[in-house]
């Protein structure tokens, strides 16, 4: 396969291979490429570590212990707490089994988090998933999934989240000054466009410089506001003895198999983001106890908050209530906060502040190790030679993120979310097929018992296979999304043998890489050619498509 989308395999191993001169015949100089872990070392997964650039400075620009948890926790944390409760009620019909259903999906979550402890020390690389998939060469699965999640999941849900950022302050402003009603929706856009912006601009430079300390900030308001209806809701439940709600707490449940599939779904839904960590693995200074740490006490911290929020939330709200409320900590506030439910939307606006933060990190690491991979242009695989950061993948999904602030995504993100667990279904599987090929990665690994991957994936095969039954329209056409990113693999990767086409894409990579490493002042961090190591060492991993 070759290294750079679209071009030849001998057009790629120019442009991977350099000199102390000049970089042969690619036009680009050799200041500006990084041939990571080249083709000439063939066993490539002794030292993925080895993968990643040096760039002066690198510790200090690295993630530490409190910035990693921060970005655990404020990634989790969203708006789905505030969202899902009413849907687990609705699937359950009681307090008791809905708290069960929480800590369940925290317990899930955990232990999910617990199989990328082991795949996040074994495998440096970033990219979660997707590096994950193609270290076992699954090339055209990873690709399938990274389409969807590169193009559409991601910069929709960006979208969504900056354009309910700019609803919630046009709602939190209303009683200063209300936003005339034929330019609301021109305020929203206009303050979603803002914020991106900004954050974009946070994500520009080296990690410890704003993003990491923004997000640190981000997360203890997050923790904050989450304190505030904790506490309201236990002042009433202890000292005011609103516990009527908790006499009966199971009551009316409902053990029906699908709805309580659908119960963990939404719940599993709020705790999703637990793998922020594994997209910038080489990001974080010292893996192998940063990351363990990070998402263990990151993940007990947010299921004691999710769990102790909903308790709140029954002191106040009783059942029907619940079932019937689009806006629960609306409703929870106007009921016990009194004036202070003022506040609301501007700490629902934090939360999604981080939240955006936490997705722009994300996407950009998944698009960046995909043009590595050479599955994406190379230049988006341009790494900032200051900070570090790839400024390419971050520039490009916030320009995709804008576009898609014109349109309704609401239809798209239902189409494709699925998919995250079908993905994760498939990277267990890579998981066991590695352990069960012996296949050599990091030594320093942390492994776990492989019985714990083995019940991640069969939560995993349960969340995607369930919606083909209660939602099967939507998950039909979320597959196709899928199908298509396998086809495109096949047509234009693969067996792309148009020579004129190979021509085409050959000047644009070139004349588009050179340009991006000089205005974004950047270097090309490339991954060896896979094919080529895998052909010189028979030993070599996986199976190559």
């Amino acid at each position: 396969m070759a290294v750079f989308y679209g071009l030849r395999k001998s057009e790629s191993t120019k442009l991977i291979h350099r000199s102390r001169g000049n970089l042969c015949d690619c036009g680009l100089p050799s200041d500006v490429v990084i041939a990571s872990n080249s083709a000439a070392a063939p066993k490539m997964a002794e030292k993925p570590s080895e993968r990643t650039p040096v760039i002066a400075d690198e510790k200090k620009q690295k993630m530490g212990f409190l910035s990693a948890t921060s970005y655990v926790i404020g990634n989790i944390i969203g708006s789905g707490i505030f969202i899902t409760p009413t849907s687990i009620v609705q699937h359950t019909n009681s307090v008791g089994l809905s708290l069960i259903v929480w800590a369940v999906c925290a317990g899930i979550s955990l232990l999910g988090s617990i199989c990328f402890i082991e795949l996040g020390t074994a495998i440096s690389d970033p990219g979660c998933d997707f590096a994950y998939v193609c270290y076992v060469k699954w090339f055209s699965v990873a690709f399938s999934f990274m389409w969807v999640s590169v193009l559409f999941t991601y910069p929709a849900c960006a979208a969504v989240q900056a354009l309910t950022f700019g609803q919630y302050l046009v709602q939190g402003i209303a009683p200063i000054w209300a936003v005339p009603p034929e330019y609301v929706v021109l305020t929203e856009k206009s303050l979603a466009f803002v914020i991106l912006i900004l954050i974009t601009w946070m994500n520009w430079y080296a990690l410890d410089k704003f993003a990491t300390k923004f997000q640190i900030v981000v997360t203890f308001a997050k923790l904050l506001s989450m304190a505030v209806i904790i506490c309201a809701g236990f002042y009433l439940l202890i000292f005011k003895g609103w516990s009527h709600n908790f006499e009966r707490p199971m009551e009316g449940s409902n053990f029906a198999p699908g709805n309580l599939v659908m119960a963990f779904y939404g719940g599993l839904w709020s705790y999703a983001g637990w793998d922020i960590l594994n997209y910038g693995t080489p990001e974080i200074h010292k893996p192998k106890r940063t990351l363990p740490l990070a998402l263990i006490i990151g993940l007990v911290v947010v299921g004691a908050v999710f769990v102790l929020i909903n308790v709140s939330y029954f002191v106040v709200i009783d059942v029907e209530e619940m079932k019937n409320s689009n806006a629960v900590a609306a409703l929870f506030s106007q009921k016990a906060l009194g004036s202070f439910s003022y506040a609301i939307p501007f700490m629902i606006s934090v939360l999604l502040m981080g939240s955006l933060n936490s997705n722009i990190f994300c996407s950009s690491r998944f698009m960046f190790a995909a043009a590595r991979q050479g599955h994406l242009p190379p230049a988006l695989s341009c790494m900032n030679i200051e900070s570090g950061c790839p400024r390419a993948a971050i520039l490009a999904q916030t320009v995709i993120t804008v576009i898609f602030l014109f349109f309704d995504t609401s239809s798209l993100i239902n189409y494709v979310t699925f998919v995250l667990w079908a993905q994760k279904a498939v990277t267990m599987v890579a998981l066991l097929f590695m352990r069960y090929k012996d296949i050599p990665v990091n030594k320093d690994v942390i492994r776990v018992p492989i019985l714990f991957s083995v019940i991640f994936l069969i939560v995993c095969v349960l969340l995607t296979v369930v919606p083909l039954v209660e939602e099967f329209v939507t998950t039909v056409i979320g597959f196709a999304f899928v199908f298509s990113g396998v086809l495109i693999y096949y047509i234009f990767v693969k067996y792309n043998k148009s020579q004129t086409l190979n021509n085409l894409k050959d000047a644009f990579n070139k004349k588009s890489t050179g340009l991006t490493c000089r205005v974004l002042s950047s270097q090309v961090d490339l991954k060896a050619d896979y094919k080529e190591a895998s052909q010189s060492d028979p030993s070599s991993h996986g199976s190559n498509e």
